[in-house]
């Protein structure tokens, strides 16, 4: 294996421990507590709670130490306590902590701006607004489109994922536990969002059915059940997050965006996962040469400080009216602080190249074991580009999603002292998000444990 040098100074000692009881005792007094305080409907992945963090590791309050193969879902990708974000956090926190840029405004919202006009795709002349979640810049995404074509439709896509807002949860595709329960649901939800179908290579029906001929169908199913003339957006993640890590055949992408351009509709890129280096280029659009109308970036974009952001064409940002965008905390500039710093250290790491490196690695492990295993794997699918994969588990000989097997595999792992995250519409799932600072020997380590907890279950 060709390693590569990543040495951004860890605080913490870069190796897993499991210490005796797991949970550990102050773990369980600590869920004693949240019991009593804390809302039921807020989940957690896994019971022990954190106590540091640094580069690719996580240490408990009974002083475990956990490799962190899931970053906070796509949020720590230069390292938990980077030195670099949090001395821009501290310089900021000195000055002051916040002034609201609707009120008084400050140089750093303004330099972020910069940076994504920069860094997102196209030469165009671009405009950026800030807020704090994913779910905030989709939503805002939207009323931008809206305003822009004087039309009410939004179209987004089977599997989709694009927060838990009353909007944003109309455009998710999966019921439970975003929308729904068997005890009730969050709705009404609102109104004008409609649902096309996804590109998803490993699931289709029609298994030679390559990328463009997915988007006509998806077209097809817009033009015949909506009207193109009533659409304003169409929404999509170039590579699916909740959903499974679904990667659309090739060609998918580009038709699609070809057809709302010809079409006066707004195309719109979810980057919030996919964004910031994690897929080995800024912005998965990139692998295929799209150039959204307007995109939307969050967990990424600032070290672990909550910021989101819109960035689209000046044409389209500039028409809504002065006031219609904004909240009080949107561009916090203690975030935006820490977001110019983690964009630099992406940079200056060249972070590209060291997802496009973790990719390597991990998918060339997980394709070895699949073949190793035969007949009697549990692997139907290994996808994803860059440090955004997924490993698709299933019922040996077959495609029957396996969750029953991918929640035992994330048990297995987080005893052995690694912390994975499970997805898709099927909760059969397995996804990997390292932190894109992980060193080789940890990500080996990682790699070591998810792969006895996959044949433990063949």
């Amino acid at each position: 294996m060709t390693t590569q040098a990543i040495d951004p100074q860890y605080r913490i000692e870069q190796k897993r421990r499991i210490n005796g009881a797991f949970p550990g005792p102050c773990s369980q007094e600590l869920a004693a507590r949240r019991a009593k305080s804390v809302a039921a409907g807020v989940a957690s992945g896994v019971p022990v709670y954190v106590a540091d963090a640094d580069g690719a590791i996580v240490t408990d309050v009974d002083g475990n130490s956990f490799i962190d193969l899931g970053s906070g879902i796509a949020v720590t990708s230069v390292g938990a306590s980077n030195a670099a974000v949090a001395a821009a956090v501290r310089e900021q926190v000195g000055h002051f902590t916040h002034t609201c840029f609707m009120v008084a405004p400050y140089e750093g919202y303004i330099e972020v701006a910069e940076l994504l006009a920069e860094l997102t795709p196209g030469d165009h002349e671009k405009r950026s607004v800030l807020f704090n979640s994913g779910a905030e810049a989709v939503e805002n995404a939207v009323k931008i489109a809206r305003m822009a074509t004087g039309r009410p439709a939004v179209v987004a896509f089977d599997h989709a994922y694009h927060g838990r807002t009353n909007l944003t949860m109309a455009l998710t595709a999966k019921a439970m536990p975003y929308k729904s329960s068997p005890a009730g649901t969050f709705g009404p939800f609102a109104p004008e969002v409609y649902r096309a179908p996804m590109s998803y290579p490993f699931r289709e029906e029609n298994e030679n059915i390559n990328g463009k001929e997915a988007a006509e169908r998806a077209i097809l199913a817009i033009e015949k059940q909506i009207g193109s003339e009533s659409v304003a957006a169409l929404l999509i993640e170039p590579i699916q997050g909740e959903g499974g890590f679904i990667v659309p055949a090739d060609g998918f992408l580009p038709r699609l965006a070809e057809w709302a351009q010809e079409k006066g509709i707004v195309f719109i890129a979810d980057e919030v996962q996919s964004g910031f280096c994690r897929t080995g280029d800024w912005f998965a659009a990139n692998h295929e040469g799209v150039v959204p109308d307007l995109i939307t970036m969050a967990k990424g974009i600032a070290g672990g400080m909550p910021l989101s952001a819109v960035t689209g064409r000046a044409e389209l940002m500039d028409a809504v009216h002065p006031g219609g965008l904004g909240g009080t905390y949107g561009g916090n500039p203690v975030a935006c602080a820490a977001a110019v710093a983690a964009i630099g250290i992406m940079k200056d790491l060249d972070l590209n190249a060291r997802a496009q490196h973790i990719g390597s690695v991990a998918m060339t492990r997980l394709h070895a074991v699949a073949a190793d295993l035969g007949d009697k794997s549990i692997i139907g699918e290994v996808r994803g580009r860059g440090a955004m994969l997924a490993i698709e588990l299933v019922m040996p000989g077959g495609k029957a999603p396996n969750a029953s097997a991918t929640k035992a595999i994330s048990e297995y792992c987080l005893k052995e002292g690694v912390i994975i995250l499970t997805c898709g519409t099927y909760g059969n799932v397995v996804r990997l998000l390292p932190p894109l600072v992980i060193g080789d020997d940890v990500l080996e380590d990682g790699l070591n444990v998810l792969e006895a907890a996959i044949r433990s279950q063949c």
